[in-house]
């Protein structure tokens, strides 16, 4: 006889979920000898729902390690408790690498990767939560690119994590969708935190201290995804960015001067506000061009539908690291304004109309730039603000509520 009663249906329907909930365990590693292979195993064998529980101590790693089973926890005992050290890594890869969704991270340190350290690739609903990311022989040109890097993700959330050392960028995200980076420490990177080639980002209540520049947005040519858009930037401190550019020729953050707080670069719809930004010797804020060649007819290097308002800007620009720089602060009266803007307006190739930027915590240098990068001839102007108001207010990013749960 066929089973029809939709209570019944209820009945077989939550038994079958409480089993698989049931079958869901913790798979638990402690440190010591053949660490590499017991913690690569555990990721291999877990299955969705499971927790592959790190021990307290320094696990040593001999190569990277890898995570492709949906819905799993790796968790540690905490930061500073639970050390993944890649010190001894033979090849270039990244410390994890995570390749399937659902997947959160959390409570541990990693040091010293050769390459990134840990990086989620085409993934869904990930999590990176209480971490620490760094290179403990300081800020070097040899240490790996990105602390904590989800790409060609969506649904990114990174809360309560600390980056240091990275020769890119700290905290980066690229070419992903739906993004929260919140409750965040990142010093002495290249770029503290960036938000790349990206849709709908918030990024709150962090500290980015230390780096060459504080945090950057930019959008870039020649990647699978471009048009990034649709960032809010608040609520952070942006302090004393002060560490000289250690990232690799030809890198594009290579061109970041130092002392900048917060570099917004060929994005559109970027609001910035309510954020402090002191203590760095080029500017609290640059509004930037993409400055190199490229072929692709549908890219635009302008900064455009930008909002800087409400910020709490303190002593920055007297040094900036520009061509001529010293000699414009001096002529200034020994600091550039809090915003710098390299005016251009207009693109060969490029058509629409002019970017609309609203400045509002001016003055606001304007170089009068012909083209980007092209200085000769250009002649500075000042303005008390740029433009008007009226540019509409982002909402906010709104996470799966499984996953943005506040963190412990």
């Amino acid at each position: 006889m066929a089973i029809s009663h939709p209570a019944i249906w209820g009945a077989a329907l939550a038994a079958v979920l409480l089993g698989a909930a049931a079958e869901a365990k913790t798979l638990t590693v402690s440190p010591g000898p053949d660490a590499q292979e017991r913690v690569q195993t555990a990721l291999l064998d877990a299955k969705p729902g499971d927790v592959v529980s790190l021990e307290a101590g320094t696990f040593a790693f001999t190569d990277g390690l890898s995570l492709d089973i949906d819905n799993v926890t790796v968790t540690g005992a905490g930061q500073g408790k639970t050390v993944l050290s890649f010190a001894g890594q033979k090849g270039a890869g990244e410390g994890l690498l995570i390749t399937s969704d659902g997947v959160t991270v959390r409570d541990l340190t990693m040091q010293d990767s050769k390459g990134d350290g840990i990086k989620s690739k085409g993934a869904d609903r990930i999590s990176f939560v209480a971490l620490t990311v760094e290179w403990t022989g300081g800020p070097k040109e040899t240490n790996g690119a990105y602390g904590v890097y989800p790409v060609s993700s969506t649904n990114v959330l990174i809360d309560k994590v600390t980056v240091r050392g990275a020769s890119d960028a700290g905290i980066y995200v690229g070419q992903s969708k739906n993004i929260i980076v919140r409750n965040s420490r990142a010093e002495f990177n290249v770029a503290g935190i960036e938000i790349e080639n990206s849709t709908d980002a918030d990024v709150f209540d962090n500290v980015a201290t230390h780096n060459t520049g504080g945090i950057l947005v930019f959008d870039l040519p020649g990647l699978p995804v471009m048009g990034g858009h649709s960032t809010r930037i608040f609520r952070n401190q942006v302090v004393d960015n002060d560490t000289p550019n250690f990232a690799p020729k030809g890198n594009i953050v290579a061109n970041v001067p130092m002392g900048v707080g917060v570099m917004l670069m060929a994005n559109r719809d970027v609001h910035v506000f309510e954020n402090e930004i002191s203590g760095n010797q080029t500017s609290a804020v640059m509004l930037v061009s993409y400055s190199r060649a490229f072929d692709d007819k549908a890219y635009n290097p302008l900064p455009r539908d930008i909002v800087v308002r409400d910020n709490r800007i303190g002593r920055n620009g007297w040094l900036p690291s520009l061509p001529g720089g010293k000699m414009l602060a001096q002529a200034m009266g020994g600091a550039v304004p809090p915003v710098l803007w390299d005016g251009i307006t207009s693109y060969p190739g490029i058509e629409g109309p002019a970017p609309r930027l609203y400045v509002k915590d001016g003055p606001v240098l304007n170089l009068n730039l012909a083209k980007p990068g092209e200085v000769e001839g250009a002649k500075p102007t000042v303005t008390a603000t740029l433009g008007t108001p009226g540019l509409p207010e982002r909402a906010a990013v709104v996470l799966p509520g499984s996953q943005d749960k506040p963190a412990s």
